[in-house]
């Protein structure tokens, strides 16, 4: 049962962030995160924005529990995922000094609406995972999954995180990183300082065995996915497009160095549970937490919070954007026959520019995408699952530069990697093309087999849109010379 010290911290920081939070005073700050001059993040800023919003609360638990299972091998096989923050800033660099100025748009012009379309049913899945993903973490120090303290606890967070969104949009979500970042050094400086003396370093380097089956297959899977996964996080895309793209790519590239630093020492928290013999039910932070008592239990607790409320701000921003500005916008991301159906959320923006549009789109995302709370999802196929079915989102940003537009080239690549994705969900990869004997073998399979098979099918999408282009053009010639 959560103290009341805890709910006091809950509501307190709610109130301390909305009172902190710049309002957004027009649709540029609200959807662009400029400030009422017009300028732009820092680069130092957009660095802190990036980082704290990768440090999910759900991302701190799978680096214990992962610590806790496998050692410090764990939680740097959860490290290998923020390889992608410094592969999204190389890639998006190149499609930055293409001249495209959001993914959608670049997606529009190399491979079709329909590629846009397609894209943007991937984002939706991950934005609403992320919602109930980093609620659940918040709630689990209130109370048991499913009883009232769980519920009372997520819906307390989730309107303190929503009512200071709602009011500043993209610029107060990227301007509270700041104040998050600062917190979450603290908090974690205070849990090391807790947790590392109770082991010499030779007792936490022992802790693991470098072996495929002792979470090194894991580790793999996250670098393999590393030029795929950062895709179809809008929280993270969408911040390589409020800088000049140099400085972006600063920021990613300290963003990911820093993030993996930091979640190899959050696995540290589990390698004290494991050593500290806490095994048991439950997440490894809270069975850590109780072996250094109750004012670890709090600073822990706040550590969740503080973490699931940067990644959750920027999540209701990210469906503001795609709502107002994608979806809305006159280059839509959807097919060309369906634009009719959008006319009216069009309209709706002429108004404000998609202010009201995007609040309304986070009221309803903080509703809906908390439902699956209800039934007791895992937290760790949020990372796991989503990024396998979205292995075929590599090649077109890998390849694009080397072709024409080749919308089927997309389609193929895509799709290809959403059959593997299905094929772990329903669990029907084929045991002989597992990897390893531990339990990730599959998944390693998956990813790898997966990606080369993506990469196929693009090649066939690509070479099937150039024979259609060679056969088309002395169609064309023959036409021209009979009209002259």
């Amino acid at each position: 049962m959560a103290s009341s010290v805890q709910w006091l911290a809950l509501v307190g920081y709610g109130v301390l962030v909305f009172l902190v939070a710049p309002r957004a005073g027009h649709h540029r700050g609200f959807l662009w995160a400029r400030s009422r001059e017009g300028t732009a993040p820092s680069t130092a800023l957009l660095t802190a924005s990036v980082l704290v919003t990768w440090i999910f609360a759900k991302s701190i638990t799978n680096a214990a529990n992962l610590g806790e299972k496998y050692g410090w091998l764990g939680g740097l096989a959860y490290a290998a995922w923020y390889v992608s923050i410094p592969a999204a800033g190389i890639l998006l660099y190149r499609v930055r000094k293409a001249g495209h100025e959001g993914i959608i748009p670049f997606l529009t012009a190399q491979f079709g609406p329909g590629a846009a379309f397609l894209f943007s049913a991937a984002i939706m899945v991950r934005l609403y995972n992320e919602v109930w993903s980093n609620t659940e973490v918040v709630a689990s120090y209130f109370g048991a999954p499913g009883s009232f303290s769980f519920y009372v606890s997520a819906a307390v967070f989730t309107a303190g995180v929503l009512l200071y969104t709602m009011r500043g949009g993209l610029r107060a979500s990227i301007f509270t990183d700041r104040l998050q970042l600062a917190l979450q050094v603290v908090l974690l400086g205070w849990v090391l300082v807790l947790i590392l003396p109770a082991h010499s370093v030779g007792q936490v380097a022992r802790s693991s065995q470098f072996r495929l089956d002792a979470g090194l297959d894991l580790l793999l899977v996250g670098l393999l996915q590393s030029t795929s996964y950062p895709f179809h996080d809008p929280v993270l895309t969408d911040r390589a497009f409020v800088n000049p793209p140099r400085k972006m790519l600063i920021s990613f590239t300290l963003a990911g160095l820093l993030g993996a630093t930091m979640i190899v020492l959050y696995g540290l928290i589990g390698v004290h549970a494991r050593l500290g013999g806490a095994a048991g039910a439950g997440d490894a932070p809270l069975r850590a937490a109780a072996l250094l008592g109750s004012a670890a239990v709090v600073v822990i607790s706040v550590l969740m919070m503080n973490s699931a409320g940067a990644c959750v701000d920027s999540t209701f921003t990210a469906v503001a954007r795609f709502a107002s500005v994608d979806l809305a916008g006159e280059g839509g991301a959807h097919p060309s026959g369906f634009r009719g159906l959008f006319r009216p959320l069009r309209r709706l923006t002429e108004r404000d520019h998609g202010v009201s549009l995007g609040r309304f789109a986070m009221l309803a995302f903080a509703v809906l995408g908390n439902l699956p709370l209800l039934w007791h999802a895992d937290i760790l196929k949020a990372t796991t699952l989503s990024g396998t079915m979205v292995l075929g989102l590599a090649p077109p940003f890998l390849l694009w530069k080397w072709h024409r537009p080749a919308p089927l080239a997309f389609h193929f690549s895509v799709l290809t990697g959403l059959a593997v994705g299905v094929s772990s969900l329903v669990a029907r990869w084929p045991a002989m093309l597992s990897i390893g004997t531990g339990k990730y073998a599959a998944l390693l399979g998956q990813n790898a087999w997966g990606l080369l098979g993506c990469a196929a099918a693009y090649g066939l999408g690509a070479a099937i849109e150039s024979a259609r282009v060679r056969t088309a053009q002395p169609a064309a010639e023959f036409f021209v010379q009979e009209a002259a």
